[in-house]
């Protein structure tokens, strides 16, 4: 077997050895693109060949930037499209190719990568760990009634602004910078390059399917967040909401609510512990329909992913990190001072010792280190260092990605 790098030339023949890996047919072009695939960095592929040259296997790497905690912008590899012929499979062609994945993205001075797990317990195998999470909530348009905030006069938030209903097709790039503003704002997102946008590639808003935006306007008419939705068989579907301010979500939620002709509102991707179902009259009205994971982090470079992030405690912790995929084992001491961290090599005895996946889980704060213990993946060597792990790693909001890839 051979693993290679695609090229321009590969397009095709990638496209058509992934859809063939996952049961499927490529999707029939639509007016002004749109195919998921369009956004391909075809540089960044790979193929693998059989012993005849015919090809097996396929994955594939996009260019994003990852929000850390503590609001610094990382580059980060999203790793997509990977699959392997049904008459492959067992033979080890997948290991080899994330074993080749990860060494060249190491060689390209990459030290995080992203990826959504098409099924949950394939990639932790390669040192990918659950980082954030989303919630999908469902609420009958009968109980959709907010409640009045508890705060007193003072509490209430002055009127946000208006609420404009666009067409996708007539929104320009207003979807691309408010986006942009918001997951610089928000850690665990991730960018959406502009070749994304310009090509629409994904899922909607970016995809050409049919949608409406609600646009939010500020009081000084500028555009501070979108809804993304559409409305089929009485069920309307909150693809996204997108906004850095919690009014805005709120008066976006509003008019989703108020819609008419409408007998139940889904909205997508809610972040974990949304105030959303605190604000419904009725606490009961919004059902959990969906609670998932979604984007999935690994470590190349353990020092420069942890030097990277911001922190919200200080203390010292010594990790012993092992890597059973590259065969790698390190131990690290963890210092953090006003929010900034150092992170050397130690042979002093460890407080934590844990698998590189589960320190993928707990990076972005979304995954306490304690319930990793409690679950026995992280072994805490005495009983101070589960709660010294939580203050360090814990941020004060969840992560939280909207980004498919």
């Amino acid at each position: 077997m051979e693993i290679r790098p695609t090229t321009d030339q590969d397009l095709d023949i990638f496209v058509e050895t992934v859809h063939a890996a996952f049961g499927r047919f490529p999707e029939t072009p639509a007016d002004g693109g749109g195919l998921w695939w369009s956004a391909l960095e075809m540089d960044r592929g790979l193929l693998a060949l059989a012993g005849d040259g015919r090809p097996v296997g396929t994955a594939a790497a996009y260019s994003f930037e990852l929000t850390l905690p503590g609001g610094a912008l990382a580059p980060a590899a999203g790793v997509s499209a990977v699959g392997v012929l049904p008459s492959h499979r067992r033979r080890g062609v997948l290991s080899a190719m994330m074993r080749h994945q990860l060494a060249a993205l190491r060689a390209r001075g990459e030290f995080l990568a992203v990826l959504l797990a098409s099924e949950a317990p394939i990639y932790g195998r390669f040192g990918y760990g659950p980082a954030t999470y989303t919630t999908h909530l469902t609420v009958p348009r009968h109980r959709a009634a907010l409640a009045a905030p508890r705060a007193g006069t003072d509490g209430v938030p002055a009127d946000p602004g208006t609420v404009e209903v666009l067409r996708r097709d007539r929104c320009g790039g207003l979807l691309e910078e408010v986006h942009d503003r918001y997951r610089r704002a928000r850690h665990g997102a991730l960018s959406r390059p502009h070749r994304w946008w310009a090509r629409r590639a994904g899922q909607p808003p970016l995809a050409p399917a049919p949608r409406h935006i609600a646009v939010h306007r500020g009081a000084g008419g500028t555009p501070d967040g979108y809804a993304s939705y559409a409305v089929e068989s009485g069920t309307l579907t909150v693809d996204e909401i997108v906004t850095a301010d919690d009014a805005v979500f709120t008066a976006l939620a509003r008019f989703v609510l108020g819609h008419d002709l409408v007998s139940e509102a889904v909205f997508r991707h809610v972040p974990p512990g949304h105030p959303l179902r605190w604000q419904l009259g009725d606490f009961r009205a919004a059902r959990v329909s969906e609670d998932t994971d979604w984007l999935w982090v690994r470590l190349l470079d353990v020092p420069r992913a942890l030097t990277a992030r911001g922190w919200c405690a200080d203390g010292e912790l010594v990790l012993d990190v092992t890597d059973p995929f590259l065969g790698e084992r390190h131990r690290h001491l963890l210092t953090v001072r006003e929010g900034r961290a150092e992170c050397v090599p130690t042979g002093r005895e460890p407080d934590l010792s844990l698998d590189v996946r589960d320190l993928g889980a707990v990076y972005l704060g979304g995954t306490a280190p304690s319930t990793l213990v409690r679950a026995g993946h992280i072994r805490a060597h005495h009983p101070g260092a589960a709660p010294l792990a939580d203050a360090l790693f814990r941020t004060g909001t969840p992560p939280h990605c909207l980004h498919w890839f």
